[in-house]
């Protein structure tokens, strides 16, 4: 049995047509999934009842795809005046930065000494000014590295005295060195006792009566 063609306007009977929106509805949903899937396209569907319920499907966030919808409706098309000019800015602004890397490499050239027979004499006194400021700077640059490098073996060697200073007090207290004090009185005592075995009496005559009157 053919199907007879359906004449497109508004259903009349109110039962008939919901029992159409409810098919049509759920056919439309599954013909959009059925396309993000197949294609990978990014699918957003909005419907809303007579009655004013939503219905929707979106194969990804919908706030996202309604932002991306109006970002692509504002800015997305352009006609050919639009993008000719838009060339016409991109060739003068490439032709700018061309002019301004001739000059730079120009003006490195003659840093370098090169090409200096064509310049005046103001543009050699300023560059003789760049290079006393290029000068200055690095001299700079080195003093300050040559201030840390100190500052930081100044540091290591207070480090190191600190260290030595342990070490040595470590050693003294395992093996204790005479002070000098007592160096000097254990000589003077020695000195002393010597003193005493000397015999200092002045004796005239032969050694028979010196031992004799000893006893």
């Amino acid at each position: 049995m053919v199907r007879g063609k359906i004449q497109m306007k508004r259903i009349e009977n109110a039962t008939s047509r919901q029992v159409t929106f409810s098919k049509r509805r759920n056919g439309l949903l599954k013909k959009a999934f059925e396309l993000s899937v197949l294609c990978e396209a990014e699918v957003a569907v909005i419907i809303f009842s007579q009655k004013g319920r939503l219905h929707e499907f979106s194969s990804s966030d919908m706030q996202k795809t309604i932002e991306r919808y109006y970002k692509y409706a504002k800015g997305g098309h352009t006609n050919n005046t639009d993008v000719e000019q838009y060339m016409q800015r991109l060739k003068r602004e490439s032709a700018n930065m061309a002019k301004k890397i001739e000059h730079l490499n120009d003006s490195q050239r003659k840093l370098l000494g090169h090409g200096l027979s064509i310049c005046t004499r103001e543009e050699l006194q300023e560059i003789e000014s760049q290079l006393e400021r290029s000068l200055r700077s690095i001299r700079a640059r080195k003093a300050q590295l040559l201030m840390d490098q100190i500052a930081h073996l100044k540091a290591k060697e207070r480090l190191l005295i600190e260290e030595n200073k342990s070490l040595s007090e470590k050693c003294g207290a395992k093996n204790p060195r005479p002070q000098e004090k007592d160096v000097v009185t254990y000589c003077s005592r020695s000195c002393q006792s010597s003193e005493t075995d000397v015999e200092t009496e002045l004796f005239i005559g032969l050694p028979e009566m010196r031992c004799s009157k000893a006893v």
